[in-house]
């Protein structure tokens, strides 16, 4: 049965539990669970993750852990009773879990790696503080160490600092605003610093004592390796001072034995030293540890003779040094012990031994030995920081091991008050002995005794160093042979105090003797007592001893005998008369030089302190004495302080009034003494005194009776020394006359208190007097002052045990009253002045609410006075902080709400004040980067904000209604009303807490809201009717949104804990302000009017808040604004401007979803129904909601990774929603320079001119000024409408698309010419000359087209069910394009057919691409049927402004013919027509429509015929009248394709599909278009005789056997068609039969005359440039995967002129993303010139069935997945199976090497070679169909397209000429290649680098070669014969070549000879005459002086004789001859005209 648990209630699961029972809760381990019943080993509860899943689950699983339960029953809450730290440390774990996995995740690997060490420490250290074995020190210490690495993790993760007291987390409910500031700021601190807040904090107010931390340096002997001695050694290790050449600390010593282990056998491992209290002027000093080594045993070591074995002696041995500047940086990083290795050095002369550290250090080796390896001394050094008890309680291991301590000679820096000293330091410095008779030198040893006055031996009293115990007798080492030994040997004396007087030191000298005896002899003494007659001990310096006789029979058992004796020169002069009959007589030559140091706190040698002490000795003497105590050292004084104070309070006692004032003295002397931070420690010693020694009953009144004098006298006296120093000691004088009075009350039961208290009063007036004193004049009077007031607020707790509370508190006010005001007083007084209020706010006293009842009103007058002059604002603060923290402490007292209102009414106003000017002056800093003003710093404004926000979160109900009701006017009102709104709103604009003070940041918040909902019943009461008052109600508002809008506020962004926690304390503070602040604008009534539009986009930004309960609350106020909108003016126009401004400019920001947007649509429309001007309303709701579609798109595409495809379409969808539907022009205008900036970026110019275009056309010339906008400055409309026009000029020269900039050109033109502006109207025409010159010569690139569909609602809105066609890149093929694709749209998926998808796909949740290519249907017919147009303008024209693209598609229609399947296959044409023109502002636009026709198989075939015609028709004109002598192959292949697929069943299959009678009979209605097709049929055959007689005619030798197969197969041709096509016989006898001779074929050759073209061509005109593009099938259409009989080769390598051979490229593939295509344009060289050789083909290749060759144009070609696809080696690529064996590769291979010279790139492969002009680079298109209409100019000229007009020319009749002059300039601006080998110079450019392709850079020596076979195009560039429309470069008709021009080695040989292109040449030309063009003048570039000759036209022949009739004879047009350099003057001109035009701009 399931009980309700009673003790189990919260637990820990310790082991995962997957809840696989009935009602089993699912537990993960680590998680918390809270238990409500139990029953039988399980429980039942919930986890605290999901408290809303209960569950049971079992005990065993959980950890009980021990809890508090609150609210006990179903609802209860328990929360675990354990440590706040480990509880911190569990969730703060957790939090940090996912960011740790993240931080791997973002590759941020070194903060992963230092996270997961912390964490591991944090995982440590709480296990630590859950053991429960620590001790307070201990848990103290792993708290810091926990809190220090929280707030490390936190930082670096970005999370919000954790404010602390005392390492837990403050409670901010708990404590003032200005302390959880400073919290904030001291766990700042720690953060960086690394050390608690405990540690990091000091006393604010005060002196700060700043004690000095000593330093302690570890040493441990670990071995003496260099151990070959064989003898004992005492080993001696001290710091030694170089500099001052002296020690400074005792020594430590270390005794050896033999075999260098320790003596004594216990002190294995632990022969280690603590040098302790070294200052850090010691650590600066240049420091060294020294050791001697000084060893026991025979007198020289390696002689056993001197000496016999058992006499030891001691001798030194050797040294060694260590510097410490050297070590000390590496030993104070580490926390562990060191190593160091010390040489040990011996001496080279002995009497040089007191010398040897020295030497060493200095590098004297000449004086000392080096050893001769490296072992020596190993030592460890740790170097440790702290006082002693720390040292002691934090290295207890070091302790243990019976560390050394060995002290300073002297005392150190800090004298502690229980540091008993009584050490003397003994130095034997030096002797001086006669030889005494002996032939050599004394071995001399002393013997160092303490004797007391009774002559016994002081035991243990002599000390050779630290680590050893104490001795009774020193024996001193022995220097071999020396009578002036010199030993410098230090010993301390540790003789007790009670020991010390009567004690005397004796020395005996004895000499060594090396004999066989090895005796000692005893011949002389010395000796000198401790202390001196006047009782100072021996004084601390050197001291000369005499040196007495005596022998071993001397006996020294009375030691008076000699004690009477002078011992040294002193006592000599002080008993002159010394009888000489004593027993011991001096040695007048021999002398004892010791010296002394005394360190102790019992004994002095000061004999003025000695004095005092023994005053009564000497009473007539006590006034020097007193005077002479000054003079006393301070470290004598506080050794004796007790005794000292005793002395003098008995002397006052004695005489008061006779030593009164001296003793006053002496006594402030000592107080002031003990301010020193050396003696500091000593104030607990006075303390100490005064509450348990002092005796001074009676003290107090001369006390207080010198004090008063003292003050009174400050007035007067001109030094004032001695009062400032009365002042300063005013603490310690009040505690002694305090206890004073306490001991004399206790003594006389309170007698005399009255009289007590009016001295203190008295006093009191004195002390008010004083700081009452005008001091401006006197600078001595103010240190007084100062003095005064640094002191008086330590007196308060001394008066508060004589006085009452409130009588204190009368006295404090008082004296804090008589200080005059800040404007009387200088600068240092007034922080004086502030201290000492701020001493007393941090003094017990205040903390009594009586006290501060009366206090309280002159500090707050005070502080008020500073903080209207704005003057000491730090310290005002810190005064205020202090304040807050004791009533927020004491908050629950009534007497709180009273101080409250009068700190509202004193400060509330001039906080406010300081505040803003604060922030303004912060402000102003910042915006001049200058030096910050002190006062102006984030400290000041940190602590007057939290200050502020103190007040106002103590502020009740009550005080507010006091506040409001308390101001005299409403324009106070307002004053104050607008002051605090301003501050908030600062607070929330300048985040003035930094963004991880997360809890500063809320409850800053909650205040502001808690405020705000007192202050608003105040504005609504006071300034809404008729009073209404808008600045105040602006001030409002914006104070409103600037909340609701705050980054601290947005839940959203925050964990779901952290949310939680946020929301179950405060509630979302948005909503609570939302509330307010509609209920307001509800207030408002009528005035509602006055905030709009102002408030529209404020109140949007608020709306945009991703809050719905804000969304729902704020949306409606629109229609609020709409209706008061709609009643003032009818319409709510404004409302609507402002709204979509605004919102296009926050949707940008990254405000608003899809949630907003149907939110907003659904609560205005259902507010709108019920009102009048509904229509109008919904029509405006869902044109913004529209918009709001549109811009959420937008802003998704710019704010994610996505392409600039993207982005750019998205951009035009938002452009034109602005222009046509909300008609907004400044939007527009912006959205328009967005997009242009993307097409510059994408280098899509002519997009950009065209986007420019937009803004160029909404200007107009007129002298308008136009303000600042965007980037263009004030300017007039002119102006700007100029600077565009310049620019868009610019990008369409850049573009390559000079047409539409001539027209541009030609109207500014106007413009200059109207303003007789002469310069820049000649910079303008030169730079519309360079256009055409441009339009001419260089090459342009024919992009291909792409249709696109979008299918799936997964697609951004401006995308979704929508087809568009796109331009491509430059070189961008149909796979690149699906790639790219692709790429953009990864989640994308490829339709694989071209069919239109059904409704599922459009309506499914995916996204589907369906792209194929498309052909452009040219709009510019007229153009491309004029004859003379150069192809390469025919050639912009064809695929520029194109509205219309087409799409073949081939099918069968009924039952296929397998023998000839032509009869059945038809070609379904699709036309797609776009919304606008391509090029134009995009790279693609929608598709408006779709129409599809039908084209027959006959139709089909004419189309196929008919073009196959016209180009072999225009490659013969071009060999025919070129003169193309050196290489024919692209002739020789375009004959062998038609000719050998006639034979082979080409044409002849239409003969059979369309001619048999069958089909005549059932095809009546075809019988015209059957006649059109035998007519071209005829044509086709005379065609190929003229081209077979100019073949004949310029053939190779090497080649004669493929042209005689030719004339073999052209027979074989015609007797195939002969019988279908009847007179085609006797159509060219010259080539009716194989036993034709050549020669009649070559006689037959003339030049096509336009009779011969009109004979067989009459259905079309002859277009010797190009034709208009019929709507027809290709016969590459018939060749799919069921035909096995016909095989494609590509028709560019066959049907091509020679022009467009160069430039073939793949078609588009149009069938489905799957079609074969041909990788991106790759790199070919040109074949060797072997292989460009023409020999005769091997005869495999003769009769090839598979050279099948009638392809239509490439645009016209269906689909590339039907053709086989070939690579750049001329390899098929997998394009179709059935044909890929058939195609001869090799021969394909052997032509292309033969045609392809060095390719060059071209870029659409669908053109006919006719069509094919110059490629275009990328162009655009014009926003909308209305554009034109904007342009009359353009209109005027060209109609509907914006291209320059072409001016007409008179032809003559009579004269025509095949020969193409307009191709000169074309040719040769073509790119070069660099081949290995070439036939001339060409000054050419390079092809410019496609700006998108990544394959399309172009250089000399590379050319392009791209494309797939199957398409029926290469991309070929120009070859080494391809020089057929070009004139030959003679050095008579043409410059040099410029430098930058490509060049190649002339001499480099040929198969040919360079081809001859000028028709004036002779040879060459049969002498023919053209008539001179009278109505023109000659082109540009043609000398005029020398007309070339015409070509006579040729005498009418008959069919017969193979000619083609004539039928008018034209001019052609002039040859122009290049006689400039590439660069020509012209384009020099506009060059620099364009540059200058720039610049000027």
């Amino acid at each position: 049965m399931w009980t309700p648990t009673e003790e189990e209630k919260i637990g820990v699961v310790i082991c995962s539990f997957r809840g696989s029972v009935a009602q089993g809760l699912s537990l993960e381990i680590g998680e918390t669970v809270q238990i409500l019943e139990k029953c039988e080993g399980w429980y039942r509860g919930f986890s605290t993750k999901k408290p809303t899943v209960k569950g049971i689950f079992p005990t065993n699983y959980v950890h009980l852990k021990k809890g508090i339960v609150s609210n006990s029953g179903q609802y209860e809450t328990v929360v675990l009773l354990e440590d706040s730290i480990v509880t911190e440390v569990t969730s703060t774990l957790q939090e940090w879990a996912f960011l740790w996995k993240q931080l791997y995740v973002k590759n941020k690997v070194d903060l992963f790696y230092k996270l997961r060490h912390v964490m591991n420490e944090l995982f440590d250290l709480r296990r630590q503080l859950l053991s429960g074995h620590l001790t307070q020190d201990q848990i103290r210490d792993v708290k810091r160490h926990i809190t220090v690495r929280l707030d490390w993790g936190n930082e670096h993760l970005g999370l919000d600092l954790v404010p602390r007291k005392e390492f837990e987390m403050a409670d901010a409910e708990q404590i003032s605003v200005s302390d959880l500031y400073k919290m904030h700021l001291s766990s700042r601190h720690s953060v960086q610093q690394s050390t608690s807040q405990g540690d990091s904090m000091r006393q604010r107010h005060g002196e700060a004592c700043r004690i000095p931390i000593p330093h302690h340096l570890f040493l441990n002997l670990k071995s003496f390796t260099y151990n070959t001695i064989g003898e004992d050694t005492d080993v001696f290790f001290s710091l030694f001072d170089m500099r001052e050449g002296k020690q400074i600390s005792e020594r430590f010593m270390v005794k050896l034995n033999k075999n260098g282990g320790p003596k004594n056998p216990e002190k294995i491992d632990r022969l280690c030293a603590l040098f302790t209290d070294l200052s850090n002027r010691d650590m600066k000093r240049d420091l060294y540890i020294v050791s001697h080594v000084i060893r026991t045993g025979r007198m020289l070591l390696n002689d056993s003779k001197k000496g016999p074995a058992h006499v030891q002696y001691r001798r030194p041995y050797g040294c060694a040094v260590l510097s410490m500047i050297d070590i000390l940086q590496s030993i104070s990083e580490l926390k562990e012990e060191k190593d160091f290795v010390l040489k040990v050095y011996t001496c080279n002369n002995e009497n040089e031994w007191c010398q040897i550290h020295e030497n060493i250090i200095r590098k004297s080796s000449t004086k000392y030995t080096a050893p001769s390896t490296n072992y020596g001394l190993i030592i460890s050094l740790q170097l440790l920081r702290g006082e002693m008890e720390l040292i002691r309680r934090e290295n207890p291991m070091i302790f243990n091991r019976g560390v050394a301590v060995t002290r300073k000679l002297g005392f150190p820096d800090v004298i502690m008050p229980g540091d008993i000293r009584n050490d003397l330091y003994l130095i034997l410095e030096r002797g001086d002995f006669e030889r005494g008779g002996k032939s050599v030198q004394k071995n001399i040893e002393v013997t160092v005794y303490v004797l007391y006055a009774d002559g016994e031996v002081l035991k243990d009293c002599i000390s050779l160093g630290s680590g050893e115990p104490s001795v009774s007798e020193h024996r001193s080492f022995v220097l071999y042979h020396n009578n002036s030994p010199r030993w410098g040997e230090i010993i301390k004396l540790p003789i007790p105090v009670d020991r010390f007087r009567g004690s005397h030191l004796r020395f005996e000298f004895r000499h060594c003797s090396t004999k066989d005896k090895g005796e000692k002899k005893l011949f002389g003494f010395a000796f000198t007592p401790l202390m001196r007659e006047d009782g100072t001990t021996l004084s601390d310096e050197s001291h000369e001893l005499y040196v007495y006789k005596c022998d071993e029979n001397s006996t020294f058992s009375n030691q008076a005998l000699y004690l009477g004796l002078p011992c040294c020169k002193e006592d000599f002069n002080g008993c002159p008369n010394i009888p000489s009959s004593l027993i011991f007589q001096r040695s007048a030559k021999e002398m004892l030089w010791i010296s002394t140091q005394l360190s102790s706190t019992k004994l002095t040698q000061n004999v003025d302190l000695l004095a005092l002490l023994k005053w009564k000795a000497h009473p007539d003497r006590l006034m020097d004495i007193l005077g002479r105590l000054r003079h006393v050292s301070g470290e004598e004084i506080v050794k004796f302080l007790q005794d000292i104070l005793d002395t003098l309070f008995s002397i006052l006692d004695d005489n008061t009034d006779k030593y009164g004032p001296l003793v006053f003295q002496s006594l402030v002397f000592i107080i002031n003494l003990l301010r020193d931070s050396k003696y500091y420690h000593f104030r607990p010693v006075m303390d100490t005194y005064i509450q348990k020694h002092f005796a001074g009953a009676l003290a107090y009144k001369e006390l207080i009776h010198c004090l008063k004098w003292y003050m009174d006298r400050s007035a007067e006296v001109i030094r004032q020394d001695h009062i400032q120093e009365a002042m300063r000691a005013l603490e310690y004088l009040f505690k002694f006359i305090v206890q004073s009075r306490i001991l004399y009350s206790r003594a006389t039961c309170g007698m005399e208190e009255d009289q007590f208290r009016l001295s203190i009063q008295e006093l009191f007036q004195s002390i008010r007097f004083v700081l009452s004193l005008d001091s401006r004049s006197s600078e001595t009077l103010i240190f007084t002052q100062a003095a005064l007031l640094n002191s008086f607020p330590t007196i308060f707790d001394e008066l508060l045990q004589m006085f009452t509370v409130q009588e204190v508190a009368e006295f404090v006010r008082g004296t804090l009253g008589s200080m005059p005001s800040t404007v009387h007083i200088g600068q240092s007084m007034d922080v004086v002045k502030l201290q000492s209020i701020a001493r007393t706010v941090d003094s017990r006293l205040f903390s009594f609410p009586e006290s501060r009842r009366i206090l309280l009103p002159v500090v707050l007058h005070h502080i008020h006075l500073h903080l209207r002059q704005q003057k000491e604002l730090l310290i005002c603060s810190g005064i205020l902080s202090s304040i807050f923290s004791i009533i927020k402490t004491s908050s629950l007292e009534t007497s709180v709400q009273e101080e409250v209102e009068m700190m509202v009414e004193s400060l509330l106003d001039v906080l406010l004040q300081t505040l803003l000017t604060i922030l303004s002056k912060s402000q102003s800093q910042e915006a001049v980067r200058g030096q910050r003003c002190p006062q102006c710093t984030a400290e000041i404004t940190g602590e007057y904000v939290s200050c502020l926000l103190s007040l106002l979160r103590q502020m009740s109900e009550i005080h507010y209604h006091h506040l409001l009701d308390n101001f005299q006017s409403k324009e106070e009102l307002k004053e104050f009303l607008l002051k605090i709104f301003c501050v908030f709103r600062n607070l929330m604009k300048l985040s003035i807490f930094p963004r991880d003070w997360m809890v500063m940041r809320l409850l800053t918040s909650n205040i502001i809201v808690t405020t705000a909902q007192y202050l608003s019943p105040a504005l609504h009461k006071n300034f809404t009717e008729a009073d209404f008052d808008f600045k105040v109600w602006n001030s409002y508002f914006s104070l409103a949104v600037l909340y609701i809008n705050q980054p601290s506020l947005q839940l959203e962004t925050l964990t779901p804990s952290k949310r939680k926690k946020i929301l179950d304390k405060y509630g979302d503070m948005r909503v609570m302000m939302a509330y307010e602040l509609f209920g307001m604008w509800q207030n408002l009534g009528e005035n509602k009017i006055h905030f709009i539009p102002g408030m529209i986009g404020p109140f949007l930004g608020v709306t945009l808040v991703p809050q719905n309960e804000v969304r729902n609350i704020m949306i409606p106020i629109f229609h609020d604004m709409m209706d008061w909108e709609q009643r003032k003016n009818g319409n709510f126009k404004q409302v609507e401007a402002e709204l979509i401004d605004k919102l296009d400019s926050l949707v940008s920001e990254g405000k608003g979803d899809e949630n907003y947007r149907e939110l907003f649509s659904l609560l205005l429309l259902e507010k709108i129904e019920q009102e009048t001007w509904r229509e109008t309303g919904i029509s405006f709701v869902t044109s913004v909601t529209r918009l709001m579609e549109r811009l959420l798109d937008y802003r998704d595409c710019m704010k994610g990774d996505e392409t600039e495809n993207k982005k750019i379409g998205c951009t035009v969808n938002l452009l034109n929603f602005y222009k046509s539907e909300i008609n907004k022009e400044e939007m527009y205008i912006r959205y328009i320079h967005k997009l242009c900036d993307m097409h510059l970026q994408a280098e899509n110019y002519t997009e950009a001119a065209f986007t420019l275009l937009l803004y160029w056309e909404l200007l107009h010339w007129e002298d308008r000024p136009l303000r600042e906008f965007l980037h263009y400055p004030t300017q007039s409309e002119w102006q700007r409408k100029e600077g565009l026009c310049r620019k868009v000029i610019h990008y369409f020269n850049k573009g390559k698309c000079w047409e539409y900039g001539i027209p541009l050109c030609r109207e500014l033109a106007s413009q200059y010419e109207a303003l007789y502006d002469y310069q820049s109207l000649s910079w303008i025409r030169k730079m519309e000359a360079a256009y055409y010159d441009n339009i001419m010569e260089q090459q342009r690139l024919e992009p291909e087209f792409f249709r696109v569909g979008f299918y799936g609602r997964k697609f951004p809105f401006f995308l979704r069910n929508k087809e568009f066609v796109c331009r491509g890149h430059d070189y961008e093929r149909l796979e690149a394009f699906q790639q790219r694709m692709l790429g953009e749209f990864p989640q994308a998926i490829a339709m694989q057919h071209p069919n239109q998808p059904d409704e599922t796909i459009l309506q499914c949740d995916a996204q589907y691409l369906q792209i194929y290519a498309v052909t452009p249907i040219s709009e510019n017919a007229d153009v491309l049927q004029m004859d003379r147009v150069p192809e390469r303008i025919k050639s912009f024209y064809r695929i520029n402004n194109v509205h219309r693209f087409r799409y073949d598609r081939p099918f069968h229609k009924g039952p296929k013919d397998r023998d000839n399947e032509f009869k059945s296959l038809w070609i379904e044409r699709t036309t797609l027509i776009l919304t606008r023109p391509l090029p134009g502002i995009s790279r693609w636009f929608e598709v408006e429509k779709r129409e599809v026709v039908e084209v027959s198989p006959l139709e089909n075939g004419i189309y196929v015929v008919e073009n196959k015609n016209h180009e072999l028709r225009t490659l013969i004109c071009q060999y025919q009248h070129k003169q193309l002598h050196g290489n024919i192959n692209l002739l020789s292949m375009c004959l062998n394709g038609m000719i050998d697929a006639a034979v082979n069943g080409g044409i002849a299959r239409y003969q059979e599909a369309f001619f048999d009678k069958d089909y005549i009979t059932s095809h009546p209605e075809d019988a015209e278009k059957i006649t059109q097709l035998k007519e071209l049929m005829q044509e086709q055959v005379h065609i190929l005789g003229v081209g077979l007689a100019v073949h004949e005619k310029l053939v190779h030798p090497e080649m004669r056997p493929l042209h005689k197969k030719l004339i073999d197969q052209f027979q074989m041709m015609r007797s195939s068609l002969c019988h279908g096509l009847p007179g085609l016989e006797k159509i060219s006898p010259a080539c009716s039969g194989a036993s034709t001779p050549r020669g009649s074929i070559l006689a037959s050759h003339s030049p096509l005359s336009p009779e011969s073209i009109k004979l067989v061509h009459r259905h079309s005109p002859l277009n010797l440039l190009g034709s208009i593009r019929h709507s027809s099938s290709s016969l590459s259409s018939h060749t799919s995967s069921e035909t096995g009989n016909l095989v494609i080769l590509t028709d560019g390598l066959v049907g091509e002129t020679s022009e467009d051979i160069y430039r073939m490229q793949a078609s588009p593939s149009s069938s489905s993303l799957s079609s074969t295509h041909s990788a991106p344009s790759q790199m070919i060289n040109s074949a060797p010139s072997s292989a460009r050789g023409s020999p005769s083909l091997p005869d495999k290749y003769r009769h090839n069935r598979e050279m099948i060759m009638l392809l239509p144009p490439h645009r016209d070609r269906p689909s590339s997945a039907m053709y086989p696809a070939m690579t750049e080696n001329g390899q098929v690529g997998a394009g179709n199976s059935q044909t890929q064996h058939l195609i001869p590769t090799n021969f394909q291979r052997a032509l292309i090497q033969q045609v392809i010279g060095p390719c060059k790139p071209c870029s659409d492969p669908n053109l006919s070679v006719v069509e094919k002009a110059v490629p275009t680079a990328p162009s655009s298109w014009s926003l909308d169909s209305g554009t034109r209409e904007t342009m009359p100019f353009l209109s005027a000229h060209v109609g509907s397209i914006m291209v320059p007009p072409v001016p007409p020319r008179t032809i003559p009749h009579g004269h025509f000429s095949m020969h193409f002059d307009a191709f000169h300039h074309q040719i040769s601006d073509l790119p070069p290649a660099l081949p290995a080998r070439s036939l001339r110079k060409s000054p050419l450019h390079p092809i410019p680098a496609s700006p998108t392709s990544p394959h399309s850079g172009l250089n000399g020596s590379s050319s392009t070669l791209s494309g797939s076979a199957s398409s029926g195009v290469s991309s070929l560039s120009e070859s080494n014969f391809g020089h057929s429309c070009e004139p030959p470069i003679h050095t008579d008709t043409m410059d040099s070549v410029p430098s930058h021009s490509w060049t190649i080695d002339e001499d480099v040989e040929s198969p040919y000879r360079p081809v001859r292109y000028s028709i004036s040449e002779p040879d060459v030309l049969e002498p023919m005459k053209l008539p001179p063009c009278r109505s023109h003048s000659a082109p540009s570039g043609v000398n005029p002086h020398h007309d070339p000759p015409t070509l006579p036209p040729k005498p009418y022949m008959g069919r017969g004789e193979g000619c083609i009739p004539e039928e008018e004879m034209r001019p052609r047009p002039m040859p122009r001859k290049i006689s400039q350099p590439l660069l020509s003057c012209k384009e020099e001109q506009a060059k620099v005209a364009w540059e200058h035009g720039i610049k000027e701009e």
